[in-house]
């Protein structure tokens, strides 16, 4: 098997590709998946709890 510039360029931009696609699959099933809900909510009502007292 001839592994030229080619062949190699071929073979990263696929491989790339079925990555990302892949790993943009997963991380949007993690971020909808019910039991994760929850996390989600505390981390979002978390950053506007005591805002009238500064900063420690």
């Amino acid at each position: 098997m001839d592994l030229g510039h080619g062949t190699l360029v071929w073979f990263s931009k696929s491989f790339g590709l079925f990555y990302l696609i892949a790993l943009s699959i997963i991380t949007a099933a993690y971020a909808y998946w019910p039991s994760n809900k929850k996390v989600f909510d505390h981390a979002a009502k978390s950053v506007l709890r005591n805002e009238d007292e500064p900063w420690r």
